[in-house]
């Protein structure tokens, strides 16, 4: 009954006939083309958000604070690190300071790196200097490896056009052994003169990508055979070992298809190309690229069907073709799902140098990953928190939802699915992201109650999960309305998407901030209880 509910809400969505609207490796879970739907849905850049006073008489949050103090500056950047390099006390005083304040525009692509996990918060600086330098050659090698799928697929389709038997006969995502003289290695050196935007033909390191289950991102160099992986017939896919905070099994084997690439390539492009232009003011890098540059991006990545964009949107376009498809072959596991996009886009605002801002996508997906999973693990756990802290904290309104049979919480699919991406406006949505990453690092680092100041451990402490409080937060904001007007989850659904605009990031940080004091730790039994019972089954 509930996969027909579910079914029967989506009909009120547009519903994408093209097969390109689906994940190529999805199943016939009830929620994947919902999903699509929810993320391709159009609307306007959210207007500026109104704001909302707090109780004076309230303990004021880590959050509230914001309104009245700086965000970290530089001055105040550098005082983190010692004479070395390193930051002090293992980044703790960093991550307080982000937690409550957020991050200077200026100095953002310097201090993410760091929430992601991408620097470790214990380097020194020559330290951070030569993993760089690691980082750098493995997206490279990513990057090229993505070119040399795309020319296979592109010479079969040659040579099946002129009646010629394709050569690619196996299983895996492999390399025919080319006779056309078009096709051959030869001709990848006209393509290295366009590959100054998006580099990724250079390389003398052969590299396994992992994430560890620390958060910091580790490339292990085999410099004794730089050229013969990348000579062999395979193309080998290092799957990381990602967060199995929400998965039974922490590292996956996963048979992947030179077709599930090529399809990924496609929708890859389909969705660069009509990617959201809310960052423009905010990252002047792009914003002044000419045409000329555009253009040489464009053609790096094989991008086509952009002569209607302006030299900006093409850069952009060509920066999230890049990243999205190096970083499929990375993670092959999730590949590409739609909103992904979404996620990415922020970070290309920010970061200017693509293998930074790769890394710092890999280092975001650890946690988001669990989103786009086709079996939707992890979307459920994440609803079902969702639901338990409403249950929590208001039983008239649980009721209510039950009454509709909206207790599962499917209404905010959007929210958790691109983590407010659409409800809230660029700056709102990179300061709501920056303290939820500082959260996750002090969660990762180990930093435990006692390393905060009594203030802070009479308010809230680190959770791994504050976006599902802040979601939480935002679904009690209006109880009011969903309990005297709205009587169907389509009703329900049409006022979260209402919000867009609407939001106020500050008092939704508030409001997150009470419910964690009062109500993480029977969420965290329930999470705990219910995770269990699934790895028991």
């Amino acid at each position: 009954m509930k996969a027909l509910r579910r079914i029967q809400t989506r009909s009120s969505f547009p519903n994408p006939s093209s097969p390109l609207f689906s994940s190529p490796s999805s199943s016939s879970s009830p929620w994947t083309h919902l999903r699509s739907a929810l993320v391709l849905v159009t609307s306007s850049s959210p207007a500026k958000s109104s704001s909302s006073s707090s109780n004076p008489n309230r303990v004021k949050s880590p959050w509230s604070r914001f309104k009245r103090k700086k965000p970290l500056t530089l001055q105040r950047w550098k005082s983190f690190f010692t004479p070395d390099g390193r930051l002090r006390n293992r980044g703790v005083g960093l991550l307080k300071k982000v937690r409550s304040r957020g991050i200077d525009p200026s100095i953002r692509s310097e201090v993410w790196p760091f929430l992601l996990g991408v620097c470790d918060l214990n380097s020194s600086k020559e330290d951070r200097s030569a993993t760089r330098t690691q980082r750098r050659k493995a997206y490279e090698r990513l990057r090229r490896k993505c070119k040399r799928l795309q020319r296979q697929d592109s010479c079969e389709f040659k040579l099946n056009k002129i009646n010629k038997p394709a050569q690619d006969k196996h299983n895996g995502w492999s390399f025919p052994q080319d006779t056309d003289s078009s096709c051959s290695d030869e001709s990848l050196s006209s393509d290295k003169e366009n590959t100054e935007d998006i580099g990724y033909m250079s390389d003398d390191v052969s590299c396994t990508l992992d994430i560890n289950y620390t958060g910091s991102t580790h490339v292990n160099s085999e410099s004794s055979d730089s050229d013969s992986s990348d000579d062999n017939n395979s193309v080998h896919a290092f799957p990381s070992t990602h967060d199995n905070s929400t998965s039974p099994s922490s590292k996956y084997n996963i048979s992947r298809t030179k077709e599930d690439f090529v399809t990924w390539q496609r929708i890859i492009r389909l969705d660069a190309v009509r990617a959201d232009t809310e960052w423009f003011p905010y990252s002047p890098f792009q914003a002044l690229v000419s045409e000329a540059k555009a253009r040489r991006a464009a053609a790096a990545v094989s991008l086509k069907d952009y002569t209607h964009l302006e030299p900006w949107k093409i850069f952009h376009a060509a920066r999230l073709v890049a990243i999205l498809e190096a970083y499929a072959l990375h993670d092959p596991e999730i590949g590409y799902c739609q909103g992904m996009s979404d996620l990415l886009s922020p970070i290309l605002t920010v970061i200017p140098e693509d293998h930074e801002a790769f890394w710092c996508f890999a280092g975001f997906m650890k946690k988001a990953r669990q989103n786009f999973r086709v079996d939707e693990v992890g979307i459920t756990r994440q609803l079902g928190i969702v639901s338990k802290i409403i249950e929590s904290k208001d039983s008239k309104l649980y009721k209510h939802l039950e009454k509709v049979k909206a207790e599962d919480c499917f209404f905010v699919y959007r929210m958790v699915l691109v983590m407010f991406r659409r409800e809230l406006t660029l700056e709102q949505t990179l300061f709501l992201w920056e303290v939820m990453w500082a959260e996750q690092a002090a969660v990762r680092a180990g930093v435990g109650k006692a390393s905060w100041s009594s203030r802070i451990k009479q308010q809230a402490p680190p959770t791994d999960d504050l976006l599902l409080y802040v979601i939480a937060a935002s679904v009690l904001q209006r109880r009011k309305v969903i309990i005297e007007k709205y009587n169907s989850v389509e009703e329900i659904l049409g006022e979260c998407h209402s919000m867009v605009g609407k939001l106020d990031v500050w008092k939704l940080l508030d409001d997150a901030r009470d419910l964690i004091i009062t109500l993480r730790s029977k969420i965290e039994q329930y999470d705990h209880i219910r995770s269990e019972s699934e790895i028991g089954m």
